[in-house]
């Protein structure tokens, strides 16, 4: 057992969907985790921000594992794989960010899926999940996302999540070296009468 799975056991928030699990990186992870990335690289980068040139080292890896326990331990992110749920297969991950308390009760999503594993609804699937996880578990009020306006895949995967398209930023993230407008896209807490989250 590598030395992160050891420290930073996730049976806590291991979060079950449909036709999905998703559950915080592990340190023996990294083999298929560089292999999808590396195998989807031409897909992902025109929506992604510049990789480093050592992105998919373990080195890099690692370091990234040290910032996600950080993040988890302060409650401010929690990055999640996302696998398959018949074979365990890794299809992509999605994160949720920029956590805000106080007044705002609010986080924001970003995602990706593996160029072999698109148009299966297993995007969709995590942001549900993660939507549930943001509603129930944490008491979020409102989830946030955004994507390239000729990102067509992804508006349909927040739209189909439920999410209602609420305007454009304009030069809102830097994307593969360019800083680009997005469409910005909102869903609020809205549990049925007696409904629970989580």
């Amino acid at each position: 057992m590598a030395l992160f799975d050891w420290i930073a056991p996730d049976h806590d928030l291991r979060l079950d969907g449909e036709g999905v699990i998703l559950r915080p990186h592990r340190a023996s992870d990294f083999g298929e985790w560089a292999e999808l990335r590396a195998q989807s690289r031409n897909f992902l980068q025109p929506w992604e921000p510049s990789w480093p040139g050592d992105d998919l080292t373990r080195a890099a890896y690692r370091r990234r594992l040290s910032a996600y326990a950080d993040d988890i331990e302060r409650g401010v992110a929690y990055p999640f794989l996302v696998f398959r749920k018949n074979d365990g297969v890794m299809v992509g991950g999605i994160t949720l960010s920029n956590i805000r308390r106080g007044v705002a009760q609010m986080g924001s999503i970003g995602y990706w899926v593996g160029e072999p594993h698109t148009r299966r609804g297993y995007t969709v699937a995590a942001v549900n999940t993660v939507t549930r996880f943001c509603f129930g578990r944490l008491g979020l009020h409102r989830v946030e996302a955004a994507c390239l306006p000729t990102n067509e895949a992804s508006r349909a995967v927040l739209t189909k999540a439920g999410f209602q398209q609420e305007g454009l930023a304009r030069a809102y993230l830097r994307i593969n070296g360019a800083w680009r407008d997005h469409l910005l896209f909102g869903l609020l807490v809205t549990p049925r009468e007696g409904e629970r989250w989580g």
